[in-house]
This record gives structure tokens, C-alpha cells and sequence, in this order.
């Protein structure tokens, strides 16, 4: 061990304490409200279904809890507790070629992740879910994806994996910045390709058939200047009985995708309320400029591994005895969290920033009452906390609580009679 050894143990230690006090807070918060309804809320939501909400987010929260301590757990094995540098010399042992032993070192290390935190998984999704209403996974489905996301972590990661392990041995000083724009590429090209190929592999997506809700929500793209490949309806209601709404894609494949859920669960005038705000993020550019500094952040993070992976004291300190690409980009990827877990209040400021806005832009496209009727059902149906810890909100909440962002749209209603 050396001094980063002891710094990385410092940031560890301290990034689980404090999602454990917030853990705390967040439980403690909730039980202190569960027995009356917000006055906000009160002619909107009755005393039984807020409890319900409250005993949901803590039941979440305790695992959440539990997944805190595991993963830090798993790290330490990983890298102080030597499970890396035993992976390692295992594929080295049947894997003679550098790169594809590499690829092997680093799908192994997420694999295992995976299998270990399966459990909690398994217990959310028939227990917690389960309990309070939601599930709708059988254990067929549940099976059926966890093999599927397995697939396409093979046949998706192992290309880029080769690629990027090629570059960084192959293209000199500055490979990291091909192994950058690598990165980039292969992103926009995701983005870009997981509606049309990807999600289908997942949920059956359906052109909107409502004639009149459909010609609500052409005029209203008319209105915006949006230009989409066309309204989808996703059939969540076979794993979850949670209700969402979301625009994906790029370029000229984008869609606003609905779970049928919401669409059962709202009326027009709500629907095209979440939707406005949905065309909201696009209107402000949200994702354009959520790209922009995802690029950013994604070259100043290669720019530092290009660093590090120069310096013996990083490897060392992370316990692991080979220096190669494949260790300094898997040490990397999985000890960086620990050292950004204190900017997290950053990042939900400027994402809860991007929500008022939207929800601004969509009180001039429909009505601001619509949209919190829309908001108070998705509550509702979702038993979703009115109540959480505002620190722990800040940290771990893109977006705002419900008695701010309502109070902010009821703000905006006034002013606009």
C-alpha cells in the first residue's frame, strides 16, 4: 500500500457514510411526515395513499442501503483484496493474446458485480415491487432480460472494448484522444440506434392509434417546431405498473415514447401537458447541452487516464501488480465514482434547473393546471415520496420535490391570469 492506497480508502470510506446518513435522513424525514398529507396535496391525495408512498421510498431506501455497503464491499475485494489480480492471471492463463485477455479481465469484473448484486435485484423486483403493487415481472421475463442485457453487453462491449484497448496501444502519446473520439462516436451512434434496435428487443412499441389525441399532439409539434419520427406507445405494463414518459433518439430518428400506463392513466389535456414539457428539455436544448458536457467531461476523463496510466503509484495503490491498458481502464472506470460522489449536487442542480425550465416552456404550450393535475396522478400512481429529506434530495433527485415543483407551476398560473 502507498499514500493513494490511504487516499482511496479515505474516499471510499467517506462517500459510504455519507450515502448512509443520507440513507438515514431520508428514513427518518419520511416517518416524521407519513402521518399527515402535505397541505398542498391534501384534496388531491388522501392520508392512506401518502402513507403508501412513505413506506415504499423507505422500504427502496433501505435496500438502497444495503447495495451502498455491498458495493463498497465488492471494490475493496476488487482492487485491495487481490480478486482483480486473480482474474487477470487466470485469463492470462488460457489468453495469451494482450487484448483479448484484457476484454476478458474487464467483462469478467462486471459480470461477477452483476451476480453478486443480483439478490438485491431479484428482492426488489418480487418483494418490494411486489409488495406495494407494481410487479408485473414474471420470473420468465425477469430471466429472459437478465440474459438479453447479457447478450448485448458481449456483442455490443466486446468491439468496443477491442477498439478502444487497440488505440491505447497502437496510436502513440495522444491515444487518448482517438480513444475519445472513439468513445464519442460509438455514444451518438447508441443514441441514435436504440430506439429503432435496441429497445424493441425489450417492449413492443406501438404507433399512438387515438385519432383525437394524436391530432392534439401533431398540432402541438406544430406548435413547437418539432420534427418526430412518430409517437410511441410502450407496453411497461408487462414488468412494472409505473407510468412514465420520455423523448429519446437523435438526429432524425427522434420519438416521444409513452408507457401505456400514463396513457391510462391521464386524460388528453394531461397528456399533452407531460408532453409539452417533454418537447420543453428539447426546445431549451437540455439534451444538447447535457451532450456537450457529457463530450467534455468524457475527454477531460481519458485526458486524466492518459495520466495516470503513466504513474506506477496508481496501480500499486489500487493493489493490482500488472500495468497494462486493459487494468488502468478497468481501475479506472470502477474507482472513479468514488472520488465524484461529492459533486453529485452539482450535477441534480443543473438537471433540476433543465426541469423548471421545461416546466415553464410547457405552461406556455398547455395549460400549468394540466400539468400539475398530470404530476399529482403520476405521484399518486407511482407512490412517489411527497415528503423526501431536501439534503438527500439535492444529492441523489433530478428532479424537484413535488411541493416545489407544484407550487413553482402554481406560481406560473397565477401570472399568467
Amino acid at each position: 500500500m502507498n499514500e493513494f492506497s490511504y487516499l482511496f480508502l479515505f474516499f471510499l470510506t467517506a462517500s459510504m457514510l455519507l450515502n448512509l446518513w443520507l440513507n438515514k435522513r431520508q428514513i427518518q424525514h419520511i416517518k416524521l411526515h407519513r402521518h399527515q398529507v402535505p397541505d398542498d396535496f391534501k384534496d388531491k391525495i388522501d392520508l392512506p395513499e401518502h402513507q403508501k408512498a412513505a413506506d415504499y421510498t423507505i422500504a427502496k431506501t433501505k435496500i438502497d442501503t444495503i447495495h451502498h455497503v455491498l458495493g463498497g464491499l465488492i471494490l475493496i475485494a476488487l482492487t485491495l483484496g487481490g480478486l482483480i489480480n486473480f482474474i487477470l492471471q487466470t485469463s492470462q492463463t488460457h489468453i495469451t493474446h494482450e487484448i483479448f485477455s484484457g476484454i476478458l479481465l474487464i467483462l469478467s469484473v462486471f459480470i461477477i458485480t452483476h451476480l453478486i448484486e443480483l439478490p438485491i435485484s431479484i428482492y426488489q423486483t418480487f418483494n418490494i415491487e411486489q409488495r406495494f403493487g407494481f410487479n408485473r415481472t414474471t420470473v420468465k421475463q425477469f430471466i429472459k432480460d437478465q440474459l438479453l442485457q447479457l447478450a448485448l453487453m458481449i456483442a455490443l462491449g466486446v468491439p468496443l472494448l477491442y477498439a478502444l484497448l487497440w488505440v491505447m496501444g497502437k496510436t502513440g502519446e495522444y491515444w487518448w484522444l482517438y480513444a475519445w473520439l472513439l468513445t464519442i462516436t460509438f455514444t451518438f451512434f447508441m443514441t441514435w440506434l436504440v430506439p429503432t434496435v435496441i429497445a424493441p428487443l425489450f417492449n413492443k412499441f406501438t404507433p399512438l392509434e387515438d385519432d383525437a389525441l394524436k391530432s392534439r399532439i401533431t398540432h402541438l409539434f406544430e406548435r413547437c417546431g418539432f420534427n418526430s419520427k412518430g409517437i410511441y406507445i410502450m407496453d411497461g405494463s408487462k414488468r412494472s405498473g409505473h407510468g412514465n414518459a420520455y423523448f429519446t433518439g437523435i438526429g432524425n430518428n427522434k420519438r416521444i415514447v409513452f408507457f401505456d400506463t400514463l396513457i391510462d392513466s391521464l386524460n388528453t389535456d394531461e397528456i399533452e401537458a407531460v408532453l409539452a414539457h417533454e418537447l420543453g428539455h428539447f426546445k431549451c436544448k437540455h439534451i444538447t447541452k447535457q451532450m456537450i458536457v457529457s463530450t467534455v467531461m468524457t475527454l477531460l476523463g481519458f485526458a486524466l487516464l492518459g495520466w495516470l496510466i503513466q504513474q506506477p503509484w496508481f496501480f500499486e495503490g489500487l493493489g493490482v501488480h500488472d500495468v497494462s491498458n486493459a487494468v488502468a481502464l478497468l481501475l479506472f472506470l470502477i474507482v472513479t465514482p468514488v472520488f465524484t460522489t461529492f459533486l453529485q449536487p452539482l450535477s441534480r442542480y443543473f438537471q433540476r434547473t433543465f426541469e423548471f425550465e421545461a416546466d415553464a416552456f410547457a405552461s406556455t404550450m398547455a395549460k400549468p393546471e394540466h400539468l400539475i393535475q398530470a404530476l399529482v396522478k403520476l405521484y399518486r400512481e407511482n407512490a412517489s415520496t411527497l415528503t423526501p429529506d431536501p439534503l438527500y434530495s439535492n444529492f441523489h433527485h433530478s428532479h424537484p420535490p413535488a411541493g416545489i415543483r407544484v407550487n413553482h407551476l402554481k406560481t406560473t398560473a397565477i401570472q399568467d391570469s
